[in-house]
C-alpha cells in the first residue's frame, strides 16, 4: 500500500510537518535534498508555492537532519525573474538554501533520454541536478490545467525539469502542440524518484490554472512517496471541490497522466493500493469524504 497523509488545516506550518509525520518516513536524514517547487511563475497560490509553505517545508527538513538543502527550478519567464517576484531568495538565503538556477546549466548538464514506446518524437533532456540528488523533495499545488494538462499536481510539477527554447532545445512546443500532452508528461517522470511529496491544498483551483483560474478552498495538506497515488488523491479533492468537466466526467485513474503513470510502473495501479492516511480525528471525516470519492468514482 502506498500511503498519502491526510491533514485537514487551514495552516500551512502545521499542514506540512503533520503530512510528513503521517508517513512515518524521513528520506532526507544525512542526505543533500534538492526542492523542487512550483515557481512556474510568480502568480500567487496556487498559481505558484506559497512562500510561507516553502518555509516551513525547508525547515522541516532541517529538522529531519539533512545535510545539505538546495532548492532547482525553471520557471517559465526567466527564472531568477520568478525567484524575485515572489520574494523567495531572501527566505532560501536566510535558511542556507542554495539555488540552482537551470536556467545557468551547460547544455552537457541537460541529460537525453530516448525511451522505447516514448510519445517524445526525439525524446526529452532532465536536468542533472534531478537526476544526481541524493534525495528529491516536490511541493506542488492543487488546481487544473486550461493548456492541455488538465490538472497540474506532483507529475505535471516536473515538467519543470525539461528544458525550454531559452535552453536551445524546443521540447516545450513539442509538448504543448502534441495531443499525447498528458501521456509525454507521465513520460518524462520516469528517469527519477522524489523521495518525498508535499501537495498544498488549501487554496486552489477547480478551473482554469495554472496561473489563475476559479478558487475554491480545499483546506487540506497532502504527502507521500508516491506521484501517482498523490496525484490521484488530488483530483479526487477536485472532485469533491466540483472542479471543471474535464474533472468530473473522467475517472481517476482513466486520466491520461495517472493512466500512462500506471503504465510506466511510477506508483499505484488503483485506488486499492492507496492507503489514505487522516493524521488526526480532526482530518478523518474530510479525509473519509475524499476516500469515498477515491473509490467510488
Amino acid at each position: 500500500m502506498n500511503r498519502v497523509a491526510f491533514v485537514k488545516t487551514a495552516d500551512r506550518l502545521r499542514g506540512v510537518a503533520a503530512s510528513i509525520a503521517g508517513l512515518g518516513i524521513n528520506p532526507a536524514k544525512g542526505k543533500d535534498v534538492l526542492i523542487k517547487p512550483n515557481f512556474n511563475t510568480a502568480d500567487l497560490c496556487p498559481g505558484s508555492t506559497h512562500n510561507d509553505a516553502l518555509a516551513a517545508l525547508i525547515d522541516e527538513l532541517w529538522k529531519m537532519g539533512a545535510k545539505s538543502i538546495s532548492l532547482g527550478e525553471r520557471s517559465y519567464p526567466p527564472t531568477i525573474r520568478v525567484m524575485t517576484e515572489k520574494g523567495v531568495i531572501p527566505l532560501l538565503q536566510q535558511r542556507d538554501v542554495r539555488i540552482v538556477n537551470f536556467d545557468d546549466l551547460k547544455e552537457s548538464d541537460w541529460i537525453e533520454f530516448k525511451p522505447k514506446d516514448s510519445h517524445w518524437p526525439h525524446g526529452f533532456r532532465i536536468a542533472r541536478p534531478i537526476l544526481e540528488t541524493e534525495c528529491l523533495v516536490s511541493t506542488c499545488c492543487l488546481k487544473t490545467h486550461q493548456y492541455g494538462g488538465i490538472f497540474t499536481m506532483s507529475l505535471k510539477l516536473h515538467v519543470g525539469v525539461v528544458p525550454t527554447s531559452r535552453h536551445g532545445f524546443n521540447y516545450m512546443s513539442e509538448l504543448h502542440g502534441s495531443p499525447h500532452q498528458r501521456k509525454m508528461i507521465a513520460e518524462i517522470n520516469a528517469p527519477f524518484q522524489p523521495r518525498l511529496v508535499v501537495l498544498d491544498g488549501i487554496d486552489a483551483f477547480v478551473d482554469g490554472g495554472p496561473m489563475s483560474g476559479k478558487r475554491a478552498r480545499g483546506d487540506v495538506f497532502l504527502a507521500s512517496a508516491d506521484r501517482v497515488a498523490i496525484d490521484a488523491v488530488g483530483v479526487a479533492m477536485l472532485k469533491v471541490l466540483g472542479g471543471n468537466a474535464a474533472i468530473m466526467n473522467r475517472r481517476i485513474f482513466d486520466q491520461e497522466q495517472i493512466s500512462r503513470a500506471v503504465e510506466l510502473g511510477l506508483g499505484a495501479a488503483s485506488p486499492s493500493e492507496i492507503d489514505l492516511f487522516p493524521v488526526d480525528e480532526e482530518s478523518r471525516q474530510y479525509c473519509a469524504v475524499v476516500q469515498k470519492m477515491l473509490h467510488e468514482d
